[in-house]
């Protein structure tokens, strides 16, 4: 809650003009002379705890018009104080609640300016020291000791293992990747931090920037950054396809006025992007959730559909992240989130759907080269139902597995679990995620009926492997635990570099890099007035996959001598011998089943601009 709080000699205001939230039956004009003005805004934040907000509003007013020696409030809302404001709704009860606060404690003349409408107002400030002051409340403070404690939620942390034996959770917080996931979820003590690793990767390897001109947490993308960004969307969709799933599109920006949505926004703070447009309160999504309930509400939908799982690349989901925590690629206010919702026909049908859906994420960890660690949340009621299902997913799982109990549910989901890379520093990088949502499909009236009676099922949220820009975080953090840092062939810009000895071989590395691309590599040519050495250092510092060196004897035998990254270790390049059809199917064996697109970048080195 915002406050501007004005000793006046003199306010009216006059209503002119209603918006679509206009509060009906509220007094359209009024005045007051020698009152006390307070001017609200009410922020999102508040929806936490409207009451104690309201309280602790009403004390402030009261405090202050004590001071002022002053019986008569205006109460009138005033959203330009704020550029996070609540939701319509909340922001009237709050308004109510304070207007019947005052009142409540006598002796006041209360009069309270209608929500909602363009109002034209004249004011005389008296000038004395008091007489301009500001607040700003929070949910929260001192008077929350006097009311009745809230319910409190207890978190109780083990480890199961695939056979099923139970460990406590701080006897597994060793060293290992595993044990760091742990220590993170604990609280435990961990490395020190730094810049991540990833960060000044993503910049060397001409990926993605920071853009200064934005937000901050909106980035730049380069071409080959753009081009490994686009293969892993195209990656998550052949999986999604795979499955089952139906590729959607839905808008970036809801409506706050839609309480349902309120109701679902409100769950996640002040992390969100808040703008009005005309006079509609809207905001920028978080994930795909709003289209895509808002495409389930508007569905027939029989159960023998059932389970019927969409998907959309969000491109972009917003998340208005604190400034200090935004950093490289780990944590962002915009980023690109494959997101599958499946509209389950009941809990066992949810329950089969979690197990293949947790495959996939576990699946992706393999595919992509990013090893994970998982840790499994549920409240206790679900615990104690299908405990032997958790310990049935663990034990297929292959791998121990973190399990949080929540004594009560205190969000949508009623079971997840979150699986995570782990980076440079020992720190996890969440990625893969499945959730039991139990709440939004009575939020936003997705039903069918099922022998006559109206039936709000289960929908699970998943994303196979978590935003896009969080995998290329993982990429590249991992590679601090390789030998000979690399990406995936498949997902390299450049598969395959020739690299002409000199002039008079260009021709012929031209030409096989021409032949190349035909074949469905990635391949471009060194053609630069520059020493060999030099070339191949580059590459080296490019990481490409393959590195074939033209010269006399390549072109007199037709064969070519091929440096192999994969093969190679730090201080010996392994090189081998190969044709120009082995190599390329070299290349296309190693990226058997994974998806490809051409290059984004220029063919010749010589013509390629750099960006950094």
């Amino acid at each position: 809650m915002r406050l501007l709080l004005i000793h006046s000699d003199h306010i009216d205001y006059q209503a002119q003009k209603k918006t679509p939230v206009a509060e009906e039956g509220a007094v359209l004009q009024d005045e007051l002379d020698e009152a006390l003005v307070a001017f609200c805004a009410v922020e999102s934040a508040d929806e936490e705890d409207i009451d104690d907000v309201v309280d602790r509003t009403v004390a402030e007013v009261l405090k202050t018009a004590g001071e002022l020696k002053t019986d008569r409030v205006l109460v009138y809302p005033y959203a330009h104080l704020s550029s996070d404001l609540a939701a319509p709704e909340a922001a009237k009860k709050a308004l109510r609640g304070i207007e019947e606060g005052l009142n409540a404690a006598g002796g006041l003349t209360v009069r309270r300016a209608p929500f909602g409408w363009y109002k034209a107002f004249t004011l005389s400030c008296k000038g004395h020291p008091l007489s301009e002051l500001s607040r700003t409340i929070v949910p929260g403070g001192e008077e929350e000791a006097a009311k009745p404690a809230k319910k409190t939620v207890t978190h109780t942390f083990f480890v199961l293992t695939p056979e099923g034996e139970r460990k406590e959770a701080e006897a597994c917080a060793d060293d290992s990747p595993f044990g760091s996931l742990i220590k993170k979820e604990l609280g435990l003590p961990v490395q020190a931090g730094g810049e991540p690793i990833h960060v000044d990767l993503m910049r060397s390897k001409e990926f993605v920037d920071y853009e200064p001109a934005s937000d901050i947490g909106h980035l730049r993308w380069m071409p080959r950054g753009r081009l490994v960004r686009d293969l892993l969307g195209d990656y998550v969709l052949g999986l999604v396809l795979d499955y089952g799933g139906m590729p959607v599109e839905t808008p970036v920006m809801y409506d706050l006025d839609d309480p349902a949505i309120s109701e679902h926004a409100a769950k996640f703070g002040e992390r969100q992007y808040r703008f009005k447009s005309g006079n509609r309160n809207m905001m920028l999504r978080f994930a795909a959730c709003f289209g895509m309930f808002s495409f389930m509400r508007d569905m027939h939908i029989s159960p023998n559909t059932l389970p019927m799982k969409m998907y959309e690349l969000s491109t972009y989901s917003f998340r208005h992240e604190q400034s200090g925590e935004v950093i490289g690629l780990k944590r962002l206010r915009a980023f690109t989130m494959p997101d599958m919702h499946t509209l389950c026909k009941d809990m066992d049908n949810a329950l089969r759907c979690f197990e293949e859906q947790l495959r996939m994420g576990w699946q992706s960890g393999v595919d992509l080269g990013t090893p994970l660690v998982g840790a499994f949340r549920c409240t206790q009621d679900f615990w104690e139902q299908y405990e032997d299902w958790v310990k049935a997913i663990v034990r297929e799982s292959g791998v121990p597995m973190l399990i949080e109990i929540l004594s009560d549910r205190v969000h949508y989901w009623i079971a997840k679990v979150d699986l995570a890379a782990i980076d440079g520093q020992g720190r996890p990088i969440e990625n893969p995620t499945v959730q039991i949502d139990v709440e939004s499909s009575l939020r936003f009236d997705i039903s069918y009926h099922m022998d006559g009676e109206e039936v709000h099922p289960p929908i699970l949220h998943c994303s196979p492997t978590g935003s896009i820009e969080r995998v290329i975080c993982a990429m590249l953090e991992n590679t601090a635990y390789q030998s000979v840092p690399r990406l995936p062939t498949w997902l390299s810009p450049t598969q395959v570099r020739f690299v002409p000895v000199s002039e008079r071989h260009a021709a012929y590395a031209i030409d096989l890099c021409a032949r190349m691309n035909a074949a469905g590599v990635r391949a471009d040519v060194d053609d630069r007035d520059e020493s060999v050495n030099k070339k191949i250092r580059e590459a080296g510092t490019e990481w490409v996959p393959y590195v074939a060196v033209i010269g006399d004897r390549e072109m007199d035998e037709g064969k070519l001598t091929v440096t192999i990254r994969s093969l190679s270790d730090p201080k010996k390049p392994h090189k081998e011998e190969m044709t120009f059809d082995a190599l390329a199917s070299a290349v296309k064996e190693e990226c058997a089943g994974k998806p490809f697109r051409p290059m984004y970048t220029a063919k010749h080195l010589s013509v390629r601009p750099r960006f950094l």
